[in-house]
C-alpha cells in the first residue's frame, strides 16, 4: 500500500480533475449560452437543450470519474467524495487518520480545480458559468433538495459497494459503473439540486465563486454536505444488512 502522503496526493489530484471537468461542464454550458443567446439573458442549465444539457453533463463527468477511478484507484481507492469516505469509516472500512487526510485533500483538490478552470476559461467561467456551482432550482425547498441528494448518494454509495468494496465483485468494471451510474443519476436530478452527490464538488466551486467575485451559493451548501453523507451512510448499512449471510 502506497503511503498515507501519496494516496493523499492522489486523492487530491482525482478530486481536482472531477472539479475541473464535470463542473466546468456546468459552467462551459451556460457560457456557450449566453453567446448565443445574449449574455443579459437569465439562463440555466436546461433553458436551451433541457434535458439533453443534462445528459451532456452527466456524461462529462461519467468520463472523468472513470478515468480518475483507473488511473488512481489502485493507489488511493479514489474516493475523491467525502461522503464517500465518510462512510467507509463509519462501517469501519477505513481507519480515521486516514479519513482526515482524505477528506482535506479532497477539499483541497476540489478548489484548486475551480480555479484551474477559473484560470483556463477566463473571468466569463465565474461571472456566467457560476464554476458549474450547485443550487437547487426554482421551486426546490431545503427539504427536497436534501432528499434528492440523499436518494443519489444513496444509489452511488450502493454501486460502490457491490463493485468496488464488495470482494466478490468481478474485477475490472468498478470504474465504468461507478462512472456510468453517476451520470445516470445527474441526468435525473440535475435540474432539481445540480446532482452534486459530494461534499467536495460543491465546496470547490461556490468558494471558488466567493473568492472570484462569482454568485454567492454558500447559504445552499449545507444541502450539498447533509444529503450526500447521509445517503452514503444509508448505503453502507443497507449493503451490509442486505447482504449479509444468516
Amino acid at each position: 500500500m502506497a503511503s498515507l502522503m501519496r494516496r493523499s496526493v492522489a486523492e487530491l489530484v482525482g478530486t481536482m480533475l472531477l472539479v475541473y471537468f464535470g463542473p466546468g461542464a456546468a459552467a462551459m454550458l451556460l457560457m456557450i449560452a449566453a453567446r448565443e443567446s445574449g449574455p443579459l439573458q437569465s439562463l440555466t442549465i436546461g433553458s436551451l437543450g433541457g434535458l439533453a444539457d443534462w445528459l451532456a453533463i452527466g456524461l462529462a463527468f461519467a468520463i472523468v470519474i472513470t478515468a480518475v477511478i483507473y488511473g488512481l484507484g489502485r493507489i488511493s481507492g479514489a474516493h475523491i467524495n467525502p461522503a464517500v469516505t465518510i462512510a467507509l469509516l463509519a462501517s469501519k472500512r477505513f481507519p480515521a487518520t486516514d479519513a482526515v487526510a482524505y477528506i482535506v485533500a479532497q477539499l483541497v483538490g476540489a478548489l484548486i480545480g475551480s480555479i484551474l478552470f477559473y484560470f483556463s476559461a477566463g473571468l466569463d467561467a465565474v461571472t456566467i458559468g457560476g464554476l458549474g456551482a450547485t443550487a437547487p432550482a426554482v421551486g426546490v425547498t431545503f427539504g427536497m433538495a436534501i432528499l434528492a441528494e440523499t436518494i443519489g448518494t444513496f444509489v452511488l454509495m450502493m454501486v460502490i459497494m457491490g463493485v468496488a468494496v464488495d470482494e466478490r465483485a468481478p474485477p475490472g468494471f468498478a470504474g465504468l459503473i461507478i462512472g456510468l451510474t453517476v451520470g445516470g443519476i445527474i441526468t435525473t436530478i440535475g435540474g432539481l439540486t445540480g446532482s452534486s452527490l459530494n461534499p467536495a464538488r460543491s465546496f470547490g466551486p461556490a468558494v471558488g465563486d466567493l473568492l472570484l467575485g462569482g454568485p454567492d451559493v454558500m447559504g445552499a451548501f449545507p444541502i450539498y454536505i447533509i444529503g450526500p453523507i447521509l445517503g452514503a451512510l444509508i448505503a453502507v448499512f443497507f449493503y451490509d444488512w442486505v447482504v449479509k449471510e444468516d
